[in-house]
């Protein structure tokens, strides 16, 4: 049964029994799905349901209807001008909270809210009331604290950095513990905002980083203030230590000795980390095999023991500009778990033969025992396939199989192109810092046929890993990104339309093929960016998820996550379920092992992703403006990447983004045309879109709040429109279009 329909059927039923409390295996019963499958789909729409707020999890494990009537939950998204949106559906409006009706509520709360007045239109969500603030999300908080407070028992006050909590004043309660301007704190909040004192928080300090001058406390700053884990419990780097420095005789038992294949890892030149080797060699009757060959973690992390939870509780390992945060200790990821050169490795092993049309005809999924011939980088490889003479020479030897894997990964793409997998290729950017960590450049990253030929490899191996245990039939891990809902695909193919670009196809059963043949015939077209990041806004974002839904992106039907488990849990779990089922076969008794608690895994590992997202997205930010301080005044060309309500966001060559406002718009009085994503000005008609090239100064840049403001110099260059706007929602801020949302990274193997 699809998830949808089920979450819907279970949802509806706890509602209309709301005073009963039920068991999975009740409600299975009830539906008749009464099978080991039947049941974990069950199981996994009930903690959905849950994580969604309309239902509660008991002591004893039975569910029951959570919300009131006419109420949701939901989080809530704060705007300083004291309104807010609580979002409580991916594919519904917001509910608009006017100031009088927010409790307080702060930036990611988890709150109840009940309907004032409900939605008029589609595009324009109900109002409502927050009743209860369920969990907070600044429990604590990080700052500079800075001494002195008139408030009688306080010691002095801490100003944050973040924007949406910026306006609040945090007092610190005097516990006699000694404090200095300028050092950067976290503490705890005891004393929430209430009706009295509604933009004032009381808080205890618990750890002092440093100060604020200190090199790399701004990044720490933010990494605390996202409680990303960055400092291993003494148990974890104990454990770490215990391991063997080098494979042992006895753990080659039972694994294929495929130390004399020429394996070679490709990599960045600063990549310590290194969890993946490929071969590749061109078979007799035509076809290739294709070898990705990952660090065999899961042999050392074992289930339950002090790494696997801390690894567990980080997630995924955190890229940030001058430093990773890893999800395991050096010791491993650097040492015994990274596939250095003429070292003997434990590995898992996906092996594939692929014919001329990039179809596995056959696959091999086992542990192994591996060596890595050469660490070569992403540079040397491109040089190769560019026919260097110098860099040739150099790894003569194996020249020849680079030239087959640039066969193989032309192959693969055109199978990929083929069956509609969409190319995001958005640049991604470079900061550059010194010694002291201040950002000196930005640079765009660039991406040759090395980068995206170890990209195919990693992405066929991570669909054949999936084909085959979805084939079987067993509880496992995927890595999924669902169709777009009807609303969005609607809302983007009128967009598309109105820019003279209609998609070909119906926007109730959209396909990876009407995207990818729309971005086709838009290629080079002044509209190509503009489209291209609108189609993005229409997506969902991928997750981890035991439904085997496909990855839309992709074309694919079939995806999980195989390649990174050194950097990535999920890559650990679906190691663990290979090596269990290779054991235990795979019937109910095996099955068993897991089946219970993939759902729960999937919504933590997404959680955790997002949170490493949002640090990075954070970090660079903030990097970026400290690289443009010094470059106030100066002129550039850049790109309109966002018309909004109050201006346009402007994205320069080198990915560095930073807002006109409108009230910097002062040639005309300029209106939003939701309709178009468009600014137009009332007199003179000039219209601003996405995709625009515009010239700016920059007028203004602010560090600590990572924004840069610019001022447009040409605005007389933009192109005129017959559109007049219509005056939309009475004054009313609308966040059905505001979100701003990051692209699926699967396609890319860092």
């Amino acid at each position: 049964m699809e998830m949808k329909v089920l979450k819907s059927q279970l949802a509806g039923f706890l509602k209309a029994n709301r005073q009963q409390a039920f068991t999975a295996q009740n409600l299975a019963d009830g539906l008749r799905m009464t099978n080991e499958s039947d049941y974990r789909q069950v199981v996994n729409a009930l903690n959905n349901i849950v994580r969604d707020g309309q239902a509660q999890k008991l002591e004893d494990g039975a569910y029951q209807y959570q919300a009131d009537d006419g109420q949701v939950i939901g989080e809530f998204k704060a705007n300083d001008k004291g309104f807010g949106f609580v979002r409580y559906d991916e594919n519904l409006p917001d509910f608009f909270i006017g100031p009088g009706n927010t409790k307080q509520a702060m930036q990611g709360d988890t709150v109840r809210v009940s309907t004032l007045r409900p939605s008029k239109s589609a595009d324009r969500g109900p109002e409502g009331v927050v009743e209860e603030i369920i969990e907070r999300s600044y429990d604590q908080v990080v700052g500079v604290f800075s001494l002195g407070s008139q408030a009688k028992g306080m010691q002095g006050q801490i100003q944050l950095n973040d924007k949406k909590a910026a306006s609040y004043q945090i007092l610190v309660k005097d516990s006699h513990q000694p404090l200095h301007d300028g050092e950067v704190v976290v503490a705890k909040i005891l004393n929430f905002a209430d009706a009295t004192h509604p933009r004032q928080l009381v808080a205890e300090v618990t750890q002092v980083l440093g100060f604020k001058d200190e090199p790399g406390m701004d990044i720490m700053q933010v990494v605390e203030s996202k409680k990303v884990p960055s400092h291993f419990p003494a148990a974890v780097l104990e454990e770490a230590d215990a391991i063997p420095n080098e494979v042992l005789p006895e753990e080659w038992e039972g694994r294929p000795d495929l130390t004399d294949q020429p394996l070679v890892t490709i990599d960045g030149a600063d990549t310590k980390d290194i969890d993946d080797a490929v071969v590749v060699w061109k078979l007799e009757n035509g076809n290739y095999h294709l070898g990705v060959h990952i660090a065999d973690v899961s042999h050392y992390v074992k289930e339950g023991s002090a790494i696997d939870e801390e690894a567990y509780n980080r997630g995924t390992s955190v890229y940030l500009t001058d430093r990773v945060i890893p999800m395991l200790p050096r010791k491993l990821s650097n040492g015994i778990a990274s596939l250095n050169p003429n070292v003997v490795r434990l590995a898992m092993s996906a092996e594939m033969e692929i014919n001329p049309k990039g179809q596995v005809v056959k696959q091999s999924i086992h542990p192994s025992v591996i060596k890595s011939h050469a660490r070569m980088t992403y540079d040397a490889v491109n040089q190769i396939l560019a026919d260097d003479p110098q860099t040739t020479q150099e790894y003569r030897e194996l020249v020849p199989m680079f030239k087959e894997m640039g066969e193989l990964h032309q192959i693969l793409y055109k199978m990929r192109a083929a069956r509609g997998a969409i190319e995001f290729d958005a640049p991604e950017a470079q900061i550059i810092v010194n010694d002291q960590g201040k950002a000196i450049d930005v640079k765009v990253r660039q991406r040759g046929t090395a980068e995206r030929m170890i990209e195919s490899f990693m992405l066929a191996a991570n669909e054949t890993v999936a084909e085959f245990f979805d084939k079987k039939k067993v509880p496992f891990l995927y890595r999924v990104h669902e169709v777009p809902d009807e609303e969005r695909a609607k809302s983007f193919f009128e967009f598309t339309k109105a820019l003279g670009h209609p998609v070909k196809g119906d926007p109730n059963k959209v396909t990876p093929k009407m995207m990818q043949k729309l971005m086709e015939e838009v290629a080079d077209d002044p509209a190509e960016q503009m489209i291209s990041t609108m189609m993005l806004r229409a997506m969902k974002q991928a997750k981890y998820s035991p439904d085997p839904m496909g990855h839309f992106g992709l074309g694919a039907d079939y995806y999980t996550h195989f390649t990174s488990p050194i950097r990535r849990y999920p890559d650990l779990t679906v190691h663990r379920l290979i090596k269990w089922y290779r054991r235990h076969g795979y019937g109910v008794e095996a099955q068993e092992r897991y089946a219970s608690h993939l759902g729960q895994i999937g919504i933590d590992t997404s959680s955790k992703e997002r949170r490493s997202i949002d640090t990075e997205r954070l970090v660079d930010a903030m990097k970026k403006a400290e690289y443009m301080e010094d470059k106030v005044g100066q002129e550039y060309e850049g790109i309109v990447n966002a018309a909004l309500k109050f201006g346009l966001f402007i994205s320069l060559d080198n990915t560095v983004e930073g807002l006109i406002h409108i009230s910097n718009l002062t040639d005309d009085h300029y209106e939003y045309d939701e309709t178009h994503m468009a600014l137009i000005g009332r007199s003179k008609h000039h219209i601003f879109q996405i995709g625009q090239r515009v010239k700016i100064k920059v007028i203004r840049v602010n560090k600590d709040e990572s924004t840069i403001d610019f001022q447009l110099l040409n605005p007389e260059d933009a192109p005129t429109t017959d559109i007049r706007v219509k005056s939309s929602n009475n004054g009313r801020p609308n966040r059905k279009n505001a979100r701003k949302k990051r692209p699926h990274s699967d396609s890319k193997k860092k």
